[in-house]
């Protein structure tokens, strides 16, 4: 499983596996519980490049959100395995 650790957000912690670019795996630690868990599951079986374009940029608090930190880790993912 690869570990991502969050900036600049309530959550501490990204947990997820890709197959073939495909998420299979996804676990939000801390933040807002529903939002997470509602994040993980929509980007569950989807192609990362796909959650990456859907996801960057989006804002919260500050630079950064919950999505935007799950497309940097999964981008960080694509860096580190091409």
């Amino acid at each position: 499983m690869y570990s991502y650790k969050t900036r600049g957000v309530c959550s501490r912690e990204i947990l997820f596996n890709v197959e073939n670019d495909i998420i299979t795996e996804l676990e939000i630690i801390g933040g807002c519980r529903g939002n997470t868990q509602g994040l993980a599951k929509l980007a569950l079986g989807r192609n990362i490049n796909e959650v990456i374009s859907l996801l960057k940029g989006i804002r919260c608090r500050g630079n950064t959100s919950c999505p935007d930190q799950l497309a940097t880790a999964l981008e960080y993912y694509k860096n580190a395995n091409n």
